[in-house]
């Protein structure tokens, strides 16, 4: 099974941010979304239905900077908690991600939040894989877990954040992120928002660069 399970087998996370507190439903199992036949060579895993370290670090972020009138991408959403808390601050929120199964259960989400978020299909490994739009904010939590994932996501910001505008991306830390991080110095500014505790997950800032390093 890859869809969303029935409620029964739905499990709520109580998440407390700053001043405001959200609950998340997401899948009590994750091995049982996991279909033998897709999933085979690790590309369609449900990494989407876990809460990884990294959202509520990104979420926290968002909620101190972003506001009503702000409009907002976030990619690989998967449980999408750093759009539900921007779109608690009033922000015009996008969430994408390549399982359908997880723009489904964002919009059970949204709605037990009290919050719009805009669903989008986008699979970053699809050729040409880009929308119509292009967002002043981009953000994504815990999505560098695979070498393929970054140069992918680089093409991925290419065409997605806006001219002058900016992509947040957090992550604790994991080894094929450091790739990711070198190839993109090469075309973005990349700074740590926050003063995050040793340990923890940073949420980095790139803005374009106006020539490419070097």
């Amino acid at each position: 099974m890859s869809g969303v399970p029935p409620p029964s087998d739905l499990v709520a996370e109580h998440v407390v941010l700053r001043d405001v507190e959200l609950d998340v439903r997401r899948p009590r199992d994750l091995e049982a979304l996991v279909d033998a036949d897709a999933f085979a060579d690790g590309e369609f895993l449900p990494y989407w239905a876990a809460l990884w370290p990294s959202a509520p670090a990104l979420a926290e972020q968002l909620m101190d900077h972003v506001g009503p009138g702000d409009r907002v991408l976030e990619l690989g959403c998967g449980l999408a908690l750093p759009s539900l808390a921007a779109a608690r601050r009033g922000a015009d929120v996008t969430a994408s991600d390549w399982a359908p199964a997880a723009l489904e259960l964002l919009a059970d989400n949204a709605e037990r939040n009290g919050v719009r978020v805009e669903p989008l299909r986008l699979d970053w490994f699809a050729a040409g894989a880009a929308t119509d739009d292009r967002w002043p904010l981009v953000v994504a939590a815990d999505v560098l877990y695979e070498a393929r994932n970054g140069p992918a996501l680089l093409a991925v910001l290419d065409r997605t954040v806006a001219p002058g505008g900016e992509a947040w991306i957090a992550d604790p830390g994991r080894r094929p992120a450091r790739a990711f991080w070198s190839l993109a110095r090469e075309r973005w500014t990349v700074d740590v928002l926050g003063d995050p505790p040793s340990g923890a997950p940073a949420v980095r800032r790139l803005r374009r660069r106006d020539r490419p390093a070097g």
